[in-house]
């Protein structure tokens, strides 16, 4: 393992400002242009017109968006949820089911991360029992067994970490109690509900390794634990358990959200927060180029003050190659009547490889995204 020894040498040049995302000179657009997502250097540069002022645009790269509302198809297990962005470090998935699952999965190939859109239910695993709800991220270690019973018709947006796992990220000077407290984190327990699901009838086990399937069959439910202790289990928290960290005088960049982080993509929650007051500081996000990451935001619940004509249950993609930020109305509206707190709820996934895109998101993106930012 190397350290990354960057060029470091910050210079100025023409009409700048002082402070990146504050007080920008008068008539210009600012555009972060920057290395290892918004962790490494970067250089600030103030535009006459808007980065994102493009006319038209020819080739497969280009800002996507896919509403998954319309992938309508019910499916009793989690492997039935095809992927619908993918890398070899990440595969995003959206999973439709109802009622209970006759068997148990295990994903041998990664811990899962679900992030629960609509619906409420029980999960049982290994560890115990986990009742869920709408707004709730379970993670869930790689090689957990595990099952679902809902209580009402669910949508799951579900992540891997590929060959990886989930970590909390470093919050360094804020102190680890910060944003969320690791006291939030809720594991499974032993309790009724999880002793009465065991038994001596023959339960299903289906593996998924190298994105196969193999059945092992039991003639007894091997969610049959009497207890355990240790680190490596599955946790929930809820995003209305997220407070969110803010500045009034400075619009925070997206990594200050990070909830948690694989070794290749980072997951961030956008949550409700109070927008910034300062009368220099931008108040929607700043127009920049993530030269080395791939954003891919999930939005789940409210409205979302930077962007026109998207509803919960999109996602958009903007690939490494171009800038991308604020849609031009979400721009002039936050200059000249600033809401005064946003009500958005989106999953962020900073991911550090290229995404392909599979034939399910295809058929259901929404081709004028491109065009969105043209001027109206």
């Amino acid at each position: 393992m190397y350290m990354k020894n960057w060029i470091n040498f910050p210079r100025t040049e023409g009409k700048a400002s002082r402070q990146a995302h504050c007080d920008l000179p008068e008539g210009t657009y600012e555009r972060e242009f920057g290395r290892e997502g918004f962790f490494g250097p970067a250089t600030h540069i103030y535009h006459a017109n808007p980065p994102t002022g493009w006319s038209a645009w020819e080739g497969d790269l280009r800002p996507r968006a896919f509403d998954l509302t319309k992938l309508k198809e019910l499916g009793s297990s989690p492997w039935q949820a095809k992927p619908v962005l993918h890398n070899a470090h990440m595969r995003f998935r959206f999973w439709r089911t109802q009622g209970a699952m006759d068997h148990l999965v295990t994903n041998a190939d990664g811990d899962e991360l679900l992030f629960v859109h609509t619906g409420s239910g029980d999960l049982f695993c290994d560890f115990g029992h986990l009742a869920f709800r709408e707004g709730d991220y379970i993670v869930l270690p790689r090689c957990t067994k595990w099952r679902i019973e809902c209580s009402e018709p669910s949508a799951f947006m579900m992540v891997e970490a590929t060959n990886d796992g989930y970590r909390l990220p470093d919050k360094g000077m804020m102190g680890p109690h910060a944003i969320f407290d690791p006291a939030m984190l809720d594991v499974p327990a032993i309790n009724d509900a999880f002793k009465q699901q065991q038994g001596a009838t023959p339960w299903d086990v289906v593996i998924k390794r190298h994105n196969r399937f193999s059945k092992v069959t039991f003639p007894f439910n091997p969610l049959d634990a009497v207890g355990w202790h240790g680190d490596n289990l599955p946790v929930r928290v809820n995003w209305r358990d997220i407070r969110p960290l803010m500045s009034a005088r400075y619009h925070v960049p997206p990594s200050a959200h990070t909830t948690f982080l694989s070794s290749r993509f980072v997951v961030c929650t956008f949550a409700p927060r109070p927008i910034e007051t300062d009368p220099g500081a931008l108040k929607v996000p700043f127009y920049h180029s993530n030269n080395d990451y791939e954003e891919i935001i999930f939005y789940h619940k409210g409205e979302f003050f930077s962007r026109d004509n998207i509803h919960p249950g999109m996602v958009t993609l903007h690939p490494t190659g171009f800038a991308h930020g604020p849609h031009p109305k979400a721009f002039k509206a936050s200059q000249s009547a600033p809401k005064k707190e946003t009500d958005e709820v989106a999953v962020m996934i900073d991911t550090r490889d290229a995404v392909e895109i599979s034939t399910e998101a295809h058929s259901v993106e929404w081709a004028g995204y491109v065009d969105s930012w043209k001027e109206k």
